[in-house]
């Protein structure tokens, strides 16, 4: 299989206007195409105008008879139409989704999106069996909204944190979802904004199950013509959404890095190396025995985590979790009750834990809980909530057993070595107190 040039996979048929054009001629043209963003050529630079744009410039009540000049317009990356699509993979993990191909003159030739990123993936080549459910402890959880809230309000807070889309839940289901598409027919129709979202979602929501596939999941893409999957669970509730963006960046981006070494001689992909190549990712990034991810790949995720923690000035807190007189368990019941007792909390703490926390097994007995987007009080309700659940587990042979919990913020400028300390000694306290008990430490 030979991977195509941007330029065959490319849409030529854009939606461009010349920036010394006015904000109401690009408008127009906008609402004419349906297009949610159009190409602003700006001489050899070529920059986008988005609904965030047009939504900004709507409430700041701009002169629409000013040029696009006026407005700070975002650059797009772009590429020349013989590049190969394993070589601008990792342009698509900037904020902008588009790459502009150019001809060799520098002209436009067309616009690359992660929706054709995607449709040239071949399924096969990815990993079938890797599901939702495992992109889901790493994707950023989806905003959810109540049908009631008013229309302004989620445009407002769509344009502060350049949500794409927002999922309208009710009872944990999804009854509908809110797209940049539907703010086009808003602003298109000057319709009311003091009104539900509810009037203006699209309903009812195609969704996927969280088994699924990541092959069946980007069939169901293309199949939807979607830039994203809501995804739920056995029972129908929400579970989060995955979009395009991701599915490229978080499996084919890696796979497509191996390629990149050996441009021709791997482009066919054999596949036994790679069921042995999950197997090793398997192996590198869990801890055997519980399943939860080992030191290494904890590590690796926090480092993300307080990156995204830091650039959108979001609260993060940590847990350490120790399992108290496991020494006695080993000692009395022998080391298989031990390591039933560690599979049997780890079990607990992945029921009862969101999408988007990272557990891991730090070591022996210790687990700890890194909690994205969750401030000081929210995680010692948490950690209490862990404590009566793993207090009421009920384990063949020894009955029960508890756990002490440390508890502690993380905040800019700190680093995983000064947060572990200070949840260990919040830890001391716990096992100071007499365990089976919950402290923090900030």
């Amino acid at each position: 299989m030979k991977f195509p040039t941007i330029g065959n996979i490319a849409t030529t048929s854009v939606v461009s206007i010349d920036i010394n054009k006015t904000i109401s001629d690009a408008i127009k043209m906008m609402f004419e195409s349906v297009h949610r963003n159009i190409i602003v050529i700006d001489e050899n630079v070529f920059r986008i105008l988005t609904v965030n744009d047009i939504l900004n410039i709507k409430i700041q009540n701009v002169d629409l008879n000013n040029s696009l000049k006026s407005l700070r317009l975002s650059t797009v990356s772009v590429a020349h139409k013989d590049k190969n699509i394993l070589e601008i993979v990792d342009y698509l993990n900037c904020e902008i989704e588009y790459i502009c191909v150019t001809n060799s003159d520098g002209s436009l030739h067309g616009l690359v999106s992660h929706t054709d990123v995607t449709s040239s993936i071949d399924p096969e080549t990815l990993m079938d069996n890797f599901c939702l459910q495992d992109f889901l402890k790493l994707s950023r959880r989806a905003k959810w909204v109540n049908k009631e809230m008013k229309t302004l309000d989620l445009l407002e807070e769509m344009i502060k944190n350049r949500y794409e889309s927002v999922m309208i839940v009710e009872n944990f289901k999804p009854i509908g979802i809110f797209t940049t598409k539907d703010v086009v027919k808003i602003i298109k129709h000057n319709e009311d904004l003091e009104l539900p979202v509810s009037n203006y979602m699209s309903s009812p929501v195609d969704t996927i199950s969280k088994n699924c596939s990541i092959k069946e999941a980007l069939a169901f893409l293309k199949e939807k013509h979607y830039k994203r999957v809501v995804v739920v669970d056995d029972n129908g509730d929400m579970s989060g959404i995955i979009t395009q963006k991701e599915l490229i960046s978080l499996s084919y981006s890696r796979w497509a890095m191996l390629m990149k070494e050996h441009h021709d001689e791997l482009c066919q992909i054999n596949a036994s190396l790679l069921n042995k190549s999950k197997k090793y990712e398997a192996m590198a990034s869990t801890d055997p025995l519980t399943g939860l991810y080992n030191r290494n790949k904890f590590l690796e995720l926090y480092l993300s985590s307080y990156k995204t923690m830091a650039e959108r000035d979001n609260s993060m807190s940590l847990i350490i979790i120790d399992i108290d007189y496991f020494k006695k368990i080993n000692d009395a019941y022998g080391h298989n009750v031990g390591d039933e007792v560690l599979v049997k909390i780890s079990q607990e703490l992945q029921k009862t834990l969101r999408n988007i926390d990272i557990v891991c097994r730090w070591g022996g007995e210790e687990f700890v809980i890194l909690l994205p987007a969750t401030d000081i009080d929210n995680a010692l309700f948490l950690a209490e909530k862990l404590r009566v659940h793993i207090e009421e587990l009920n384990i063949d042979k020894i009955g029960r057993v508890t756990a002490s919990f440390g508890v502690t913020r993380v905040v800019k400028d700190d680093d995983l070595r000064s947060i572990i300390e200070r949840a260990d000694k919040a830890l001391y306290e716990a096992k100071a107190s007499g365990r089976n008990c919950v402290k923090a430490s900030f």
